[in-house]
Order: C-alpha cells, then sequence, then structure tokens
C-alpha cells in the first residue's frame, strides 16, 4: 500500500479518522435536505385554494 505521508505506515494509513467527520458531513448534509423537503412541502401545501363545497 502506497503511503502518501511519510511519517505513517501501511496500517495507520488505513485507519479510520477518530473524528468521524465524514459522518458528521453525511448527517448535517441529510437533516438540511429533510428539512428543506419539508419547507417546500409546507410552501405548496399552504398555497392550494380551500376547497368548495359540492352541490
Amino acid at each position: 500500500m502506497e503511503t502518501y505521508d511519510p511519517d505513517k505506515n501501511t496500517t495507520e494509513v488505513r485507519q479510520a479518522n477518530p473524528r468521524k467527520m465524514n459522518l458528521r458531513v453525511l448527517v448535517v448534509s441529510l437533516i438540511g435536505i429533510v428539512v428543506l423537503f419539508a419547507i417546500v412541502y409546507l410552501v405548496l401545501s399552504m398555497m392550494q385554494p380551500a376547497p368548495t363545497p359540492a352541490s
């Protein structure tokens, strides 16, 4: 395995990120997308005209 950091060996290079920054980015992005879709849904549902009674 090729290492790009001269101070680390191959085992250290393969280790996961202990701060889990990738997970944080994915979770925050997912929450942002869910909130965005909820806002769009609420805006579109509030713009619908009131139903007229059937005669």
